[in-house]
Order: C-alpha cells, then sequence, then structure tokens
C-alpha cells in the first residue's frame, strides 16, 4: 500500500484529487491546513509522496516543503495558482520533485504522481520461488514444476508486479500505468484482463478457479501467499 499526503484547502478540488488518485493500492490521506499537515508530519516516514498545495489560508506550503527537507527526502509535488517562471523556480530550489500548476487536468497529474511512486518503489527482486513456480526475471526464464512456461513481455511484466507485491491488491489503474509505459495516450482495460486470462492460463492448474492469480472484486488482482 502507497500512502500520500495530500494538502488542498479547496474541499472540492481536495476531494476530486482524493478520488482520483486513491485506489486498491494507494491511500490519500487530505488535510486542508499547513496545520492539520503538521500534525501528520511526524509519521512523514509512512508517506511514499507529498502533494502540497502553495497559497493556503494558514500559510504557505513551500514552508512545509522547506521544513520537511530538513529531516527527509520524500517525493513532492507543489500545486499552485502561480505559474511565474520565478514561482516555479523558487519551488524546485525549495526541494520539489515535482510543480503542476492550476487549473490541471486529473488525468495528468495522476500521471505525474505514478511517475513519483514509481521512482520511490522498492527494487524488485529478480527471482521469485513458490510452490513449484521458479520465476527468473533478469533471465526470461519461468517453470512450473520444473517444466518450462512461455511468457510474453506483458505477461512478464504483470506477473513481476503481483509477485513483488505478493499478498497486496494491486488496482487495475494502478496496474495499466505501470505495465503499458510506453507513452501509449490510452489503454483499454481489456487488455489488462485478456493478459491476467492468459497468465491464468499458463500458471493456475485450474483457470477458472485461480489458487494464485486472484481476482479482488471492485479493487484489481493480487498473487496470493499460500
Amino acid at each position: 500500500m502507497r500512502h500520500i499526503l495530500l494538502l488542498e484547502d479547496d474541499a472540492t478540488l481536495g476531494q476530486g484529487i482524493r478520488f482520483a488518485l486513491e485506489s486498491g493500492s494507494v491511500r490519500v490521506e487530505l488535510c486542508a491546513s499547513l496545520a492539520q499537515a503538521r500534525a501528520m508530519l511526524p509519521g512523514v516516514p509512512a508517506f511514499d509522496l507529498l502533494v502540497l498545495d502553495v497559497n493556503l489560508p494558514d500559510g504557505s506550503g513551500l514552508d512545509l516543503l522547506r521544513e520537511v527537507r530538513r529531516s527527509s527526502s520524500v517525493p513532492v509535488i507543489l500545486l499552485t495558482a502561480n505559474d511565474m517562471e520565478t514561482d516555479i523556480v523558487m519551488g524546485l530550489e525549495s526541494g520539489a520533485d515535482d510543480y503542476v500548476t492550476k487549473p490541471f487536468s486529473l488525468a495528468v497529474l495522476r500521471a505525474r504522481v505514478n511517475a513519483q511512486l514509481r521512482r520511490g518503489a522498492p527494487v524488485q527482486p529478480d527471482v521469485f520461488s513458490q510452490d513449484g513456480f521458479f520465476f527468473d526475471f533478469a533471465a526470461m526464464e519461468f517453470t512450473k514444476n520444473g517444466a518450462p512456461v512461455e511468457l510474453s513481455k506483458t505477461e512478464q511484466k504483470l506477473l513481476r508486479l503481483l509477485t513483488g507485491g505478493r499478498g497486496a491488491t494491486l488496482s487495475r489503474g494502478a496496474l495499466i500505468d505501470r505495465i503499458w509505459t510506453d507513452g501509449a495516450a490510452y489503454v483499454d482495460e481489456n487488455a489488462l484482463s485478456v493478459t491476467v486470462k492468459r497468465l491464468r492460463g499458463k500458471l493456475e492448474d485450474d483457470p477458472s478457479k485461480p489458487r494464485y492469480l486472484k481476482t479482488v472484486y471492485g479493487l484489481g488482482y493480487a498473487w496470493v501467499v499460500t
């Protein structure tokens, strides 16, 4: 589960951003003031990303950013209506990793958030072994009970994401964002369903009753640890 701290004083915008970013693998804590955000900062190691509005009723998000940078390198994205070059430079020089000016597209913000989360994601192991499965992602060698299994590049990406986060549910949106990273403007969600079906057909004893690659209805998919 990835945790995001969102500081936005506009209630409607804040709820919209939280709705756009949250998934089965991402949780967003929404704060409406610097005071509320500061109250959560003792737990900043638990956050994978901070998204901070700059202009707030009780101060500036830049001040909070500078405070955070004294003790943490957690990725930070600034949100602001200040789009002058000097404002952007000041934000980046204060330690921000990215800067998004208002008004903005929620789709663009989500893409930038996902980019920062990928940068801070833990390194996934190259080798996975469980119940007769042996997957060597670096060598692209996959076996089930000693027999080789041929997987496409897309199937390999999906399998690595699921086994790397085994036991956790990954949302459909998060999987699509991380598997199809070739810059395509739109990916039909059916492509993920097809990939899951094919992977089950190659790995599960009974694909109609999967034991490992489970569907978590309403959320996404998970690789089950037995």
